[in-house]
């Protein structure tokens, strides 16, 4: 092989110090391939630029050995894995969205609780409305896929007083705030909640978790907040219950994705939608930057990656937030 390259979303000059045995390309998904995609061994996938674009060059990349996602999910990315080859890794970006995600499910709560939209609503027509709203104080919170970013989100709720904050993930455990409970609890823990964060990744396990049962448990006047994926609710079930005034919803995530004008789910009574922008802040590139550093001194030294959550030609493997941490590669 000529070079040995990595693949990179930003300019190679604004990443900093580097480790010096790749050549470093820039494609931020757009146009044509800068390189050569059999010489890349190690491709960092553009980001927000939908999953034809984050995909296309992995067929021709035939000597990758790893492919960094900077997203948190990666359902976009998993079909491609089987394609890869042998003993690629898959990895997430764990570290970077934390911050931004948590900060939007919290504001995503207030928000609704507090009736802001009413409130914007009103500005816009020059009126003044008072009312009496719900607060986040002294409500019962839980949280649905404790990954580090389900942990950023409690970190941020303290603060607010809540009554309590249950924790739910794929498996029981404990968590420095306390127990973190399985899936199979969620029956017994959502008739508990006021509000409900959901933050779990998108799996066949997770897709539609969220349905009518689940639905029917929550508490009248309930609040589900949604900043994992679009797929894990049942949007059908979800309007049933916003259109009957039972339950409210914050959602940064639909099904379908984008919201197509004249969905029904714009005009439901009792919700708040944002178009997917838990990530997209000022917080994204500083972070980004410092993951891919540290991702490819590792990748250099032949150190054992983070975030690993998957490997071409095995089953998968890992938890909540893509924890797991994977063999040398390079």
């Amino acid at each position: 092989m000529a070079s040995a390259d990595v693949w990179l979303p930003f300019p190679p000059a604004e990443m900093g110090a580097l480790p010096g045995s790749f050549r470093y390309v820039h494609w931020g998904g757009e146009g044509e391939f800068p390189a050569d995609p059999a010489h890349c061994v190690f491709y960092a996938v553009p980001y927000m630029k939908g999953q034809a674009v984050a995909v296309r060059p992995l067929a021709h990349m035939t000597n990758v050995r790893v492919v960094q996602t900077l997203t948190a999910g990666v359902d976009h990315m998993e079909p491609a894995v089987p394609q890869l080859p042998r003993g690629t890794l898959l990895c997430n970006a764990r570290g970077v969205h934390e911050a931004s995600t948590a900060e939007l499910a919290l504001t995503l709560a207030l928000a609704s609780l507090r009736g802001i939209p009413a409130f914007v609503r009103a500005q816009d027509a020059g009126e003044w409305r008072q009312g009496f709203r719900p607060a986040l104080a002294d409500r019962t919170a839980l949280i649905v896929g404790y990954g580090s970013i389900g942990a950023a989100i409690e970190e941020r709720l303290a603060p607010f007083e809540p009554a309590a904050v249950h924790r739910v993930a794929r498996t029981a455990r404990t968590a420095p705030r306390g127990p973190v409970h399985a899936h199979a609890d969620l029956p017994r823990l959502l008739p508990e909640a006021d509000v409900v964060f959901l933050v779990t990744p998108l799996t066949e396990a997770t897709r539609g978790l969220v349905d009518a049962s689940f639905l029917a448990r929550m508490k009248d006047g309930a609040l589900l907040v949604n900043v994992a994926r679009g797929a894990v609710v049942d949007t059908g079930a979800l309007l049933a219950e916003l259109e009957s005034g039972r339950l409210r919803a914050a959602l940064d995530v639909t099904d379908p994705e984008p919201l197509p004008p004249g969905h029904p789910l714009w005009r439901a009574p009792g919700v708040l939608i944002t178009p997917h922008v838990g990530g997209p802040t000022s917080a994204f590139a500083p972070r980004a930057r410092r993951l891919l550093r540290a991702q490819l001194r590792r990748f250099a030294a032949g150190e054992p990656l983070e975030n690993v959550v998957a490997v071409a030609g095995e089953e998968p493997e890992g938890d909540d937030g893509g924890r797991r941490t994977e063999r040398p590669v390079a």
